[in-house]
């Protein structure tokens, strides 16, 4: 259970129940098993898997840059926990939610490796749930805790790219 240390009462935390990458995950099988010759025990054509290889790659390159800037700064990744300090540089210093955008590019590099133009489109669904469920709440939540400071820097920094 979170700590109750914000000044309103409410709990120090966004309030994101469900993991983000589990959000993502859920679009993707879905799109996946609609149309990907993989639920078929093949491959997508050889174009699509170096293709889409490489930008998952590039997606899952970004998560880990993310998730290690907040371990440097002794933050918590996991949005249930709270945030100890809003992060203005590296990758932070030019989005906002690079771990999302990470898991986004991922998404869309597998679903491209997988021949599944159903799981691309799926993406869109995802981003849309990621951006109301979650960064909706991370942001309100980082609103409350951190006002001006973190108000600044939503201001100077685009939320996705």
């Amino acid at each position: 259970m979170a700590e109750d240390n914000s000044a309103n009462g409410a709990p120090d935390e966004a309030g994101v129940r469900i993991p983000p990458p589990l959000i993502f995950l859920f679009f993707l099988l879905v799109g996946l098993w609609i149309d990907s010759p993989w639920f078929n025990s093949q491959l997508a054509e050889a174009w699509m898997t170096i293709v889409g290889g490489s930008i998952a790659a590039v997606g899952f390159a970004l998560i880990l840059k993310g998730a290690l800037r907040h371990k440097a700064v002794d933050s918590n990744v996991e949005p249930w926990k709270p945030t100890t300090t809003i992060m203005t540089d590296g990758i932070y210093g030019w989005s906002c939610n690079p771990i999302y955008l990470g898991m986004a590019i991922t998404h869309a590099g597998l679903a491209i490796c997988g021949g599944s133009l159903a799981a691309l489109v799926a993406l869109a669904p995802a981003i849309l749930v990621i951006r109301v469920y979650v960064i909706g709440r991370e942001e309100r939540y980082l609103e409350a805790k951190f006002s001006d400071e973190y108000l600044a820097y939503k201001a100077k920094v685009r939320r996705w790219i």
